[in-house]
This record gives C-alpha cells, sequence and structure tokens, in this order.
C-alpha cells in the first residue's frame, strides 16, 4: 500500500485479480468435463442452490455479531450500519491467503471513521482464531460416526493450541515479530506495526474474550457446512449430515492452513475427493456440488462484498478515493 488510505488496493486490480479466479474456475469445469457436470445438473432440485445461499448469508450475519463484540472490546464505536457495511466489505478480498485480505476492514474504518489501522487491524487474526476453533469442534462432531476422521481434529488442534500459545506469550510473540522484520521487502515496514497491535491482539483472544466468539463461530460455519448438506440433498445423494458437516469442516480447515488465496485447490480437491470417498458419491455428482457448494459460499461472500463497498462508496464518497 502507499499509505494508510490504501492506494495500493485499487478496486480495477482486485477485479482483475477475481476474474482471473472465475478464469481458473471455468477451467477446472471444463478439465472436470463439462459432460459430467452437466449430467449432474440435469436432476439437481435447484431450490437448494437458493438455500445454500441463505445459509451461507447467515454465516455472514453471526459472525458480523463477533465483528461487533471485537470492536466493542477495543472501544471502538461505530454505526450498526456502517459497521455491518464495513464487516461485509472485507469480503472483496476474501480470496486472500488465510482470509488475512480482510484486514481492508480495518483501512475502510480508517478513511470512513478515523480508527487507526493498528487499532482493529488484530480483530482479523482474532477472528481467523475464533474460526479455526469452531470449525475444528465441527470437525470433531463431524467425526464421531466414522474411524479416522478424528486425525484431522488433532491437527488442527495442534496449531491452534501452537498459536494461541505463542499470542499469550508476550516473549514468544515478539521473538516472531523480530523475525517477520527481518525479512526482505515490506516485512520490515510491518514489524514496527505488529509490535503496536499485539496489544489489542493478546487482549481479543484472552480467555474471557473466547468464548463468545468461538460460539458464534460454531454456529456461523455449520451454517454453510449445511449448505453442503442441502446441495447434496439437491442431487439426491444420500450423505448423512454430520458426514457433510466433517466434509465441509477439514475441507475448510485445509484450505485455511495451507495458505492459498481462499483456499482455492485445495478446499476443493478435500470436498470432491471426501465426497466420492467416503460418501460413496459418483463422479459427476461431487463434482457439481463442490462447485455449486463453492460458488453459494465463497464467490458469493466476494459479490456480497463488492454489493457492501458500493454502497460504503454512495454514504463515504471520499473512501478509497486516491
Amino acid at each position: 500500500m502507499s499509505g494508510p488510505e490504501g492506494g495500493g488496493l485499487r478496486i480495477r486490480r482486485i477485479v482483475f485479480v477475481l476474474l482471473l479466479f472465475v478464469a481458473c474456475y471455468l477451467g477446472f469445469a471444463l478439465w472436470s468435463g463439462i459432460g459430467k457436470l452437466a449430467v449432474g445438473l440435469a436432476r439437481f432440485e435447484w431450490w437448494t442452490f437458493g438455500a445454500a445461499f441463505a445459509l451461507a448469508f447467515g454465516n455472514y450475519v453471526l459472525r458480523f455479531f463477533k465483528w461487533q463484540f471485537y470492536l466493542g472490546r477495543l472501544g471502538v464505536s461505530v454505526g450498526a450500519v456502517d459497521s455491518f457495511l464495513t464487516f461485509l466489505s472485507g469480503f472483496v478480498l476474501t480470496i486472500s491467503p488465510g482470509k488475512v485480505g480482510e484486514v481492508f476492514k480495518s483501512i475502510v474504518l480508517f478513511q470512513t471513521h478515523g480508527v487507526p489501522i493498528p487499532k482493529t487491524a488484530p480483530i482479523v487474526i482474532a477472528e481467523r482464531v475464533t474460526d479455526m476453533i469452531g470449525i475444528i469442534v465441527l470437525i470433531v462432531v463431524g467425526s464421531l460416526g466414522f474411524r479416522g476422521g478424528i486425525l484431522p481434529a488433532a491437527v488442527g488442534t495442534v496449531l491452534v493450541v501452537g498459536l494461541l500459545g505463542v499470542i499469550a506469550s508476550r516473549r514468544a510473540s515478539f521473538a516472531v515479530i523480530a523475525l517477520i522484520a527481518r525479512l526482505p521487502g515490506p516485512f520490515r515496514r510491518i514489524g514496527p506495526k505488529l509490535e503496536e497491535a499485539y496489544e489489542s491482539l493478546a487482549m481479543l483472544v484472552a480467555p474471557r474474550n473466547l468464548w463468545w466468539p468461538t460460539l458464534l463461530s460454531i454456529a456461523a460455519w455449520s451454517l454453510e457446512c449445511c449448505a453442503l448438506a442441502v446441495i447434496l440433498h439437491g442431487f439426491a445423494a444420500n450423505v448423512p449430515l454430520m458426514l457433510s458437516v466433517f466434509f465441509y469442516a477439514t475441507s475448510t480447515l485445509a484450505g485455511a492452513v495451507i495458505l492459498t488465496p481462499g483456499g482455492l485447490g485445495v478446499t476443493e480437491a478435500g470436498l470432491r475427493e471426501q465426497m466420492m470417498g467416503l460418501g460413496h458419491v459418483d463422479e459427476a455428482t461431487s463434482t457439481a456440488a463442490m462447485m455449486l457448494v463453492r460458488f453459494a459460499t465463497l464467490w458469493f461472500a466476494v459479490l456480497v462484498g463488492f454489493v457492501a463497498l458500493a454502497i460504503l462508496k454512495r454514504r463515504h464518497p471520499g473512501l478509497l478515493s486516491v
């Protein structure tokens, strides 16, 4: 970025990147075989696709309450409408690795309400931590019905506990920050900002501030797990709900841990292979269900983000005007 005003985050560049990823998705569809997808979609009940969009939006609403909780803990007061639009605008960069691009929300708050970026940027990390905890809980719940399902949950739990341990230890945190500051390029400039943001982050993930956001995360991500179950129902695929929860949660966790943009490639492969291998769903249906649920969750989120940003731009004409 050219400065805290976010000059480097030009909308045209974001749109170009998104179009590139959409082109990759179309390429994937061609590689998978349009004929196979057509066979799967021919018998699909399309009302379930609409239900999946509704469930995904319910996920966003519940996670907004988490955003509001964190803003309150940091003493940041923003009107409910602007706060909701700001939260949704972060989805514009939801395809960034680990969704760290959602720090865009902090840039929007700075430009619209003068809230310092380092003050609210730690919210993004706190959101990711509680999201991962919530997803791991769902993996555990979904794994109860078959053997071997607990292994991904154990791996994810170790990662989350390790992250919380680093954050809880001031010495470990500043050691990691010092390591980042020694890296070349923009990382040298990030180091001092991370030190400034650490106190807010440590407070946000303190035990007293974890339980409510984690419950919201569990409820929110269970809705997107149900979106997969609903879409599979639209294909008349006989997959138990808990197995659908396991498929979606493990694939989402893999996409978050392996830092590809938006989990692209990793999440899709995990969903399709698990539906075929563990759910015994045929290849055409697995591929079609995977693509539909990703459009109803990932790409819908990006669209919602752009709509929210456009509304915010009308409410605050100076936003991103650099």
